[in-house]
């Protein structure tokens, strides 16, 4: 399993528009190995900044492929959350949590 992980497996990556797939060189996929050995699956707040680069530099060296690899052996899976603050997705909407001043200071 760990031969076939080294020479054969993708890297999962977990997007707002779906799963995304990396080949990764033999080098990087050992790093990946290394990377996931007690998890397969890791968000990335988790990682150092230095692992951050360098998992984005891989996806950015060999590009995402939309398509599941069906025969693949997943090395691991990056959980991408998309950064965008709570805020932005209300903006010009009303809150219903939100209590007017008038009614602040009463209680039932």
């Amino acid at each position: 399993m760990w031969l076939e992980r080294l020479t054969q497996g993708v890297l999962r990556v977990l997007t707002p528009l779906g799963p995304r797939y990396v080949n990764p060189s033999f080098g990087q996929r050992l790093y990946l190995l290394w990377l996931f050995r007690n998890f397969q699956t890791l968000p990335v707040k988790v990682l150092s900044r230095r692992q951050e680069r360098r998992l984005e530099r891989i996806c950015a060296q060999h590009g995402f492929v939309s398509l599941p690899f069906t025969e693949a052996v997943i090395l691991g899976t990056l959980e991408q959350r998309p950064s965008v603050e709570v805020e932005t997705l209300n903006a010009g909407r009303p809150n219903p949590d939100a209590v007017s001043p008038f009614a602040a200071g009463r209680r039932p």
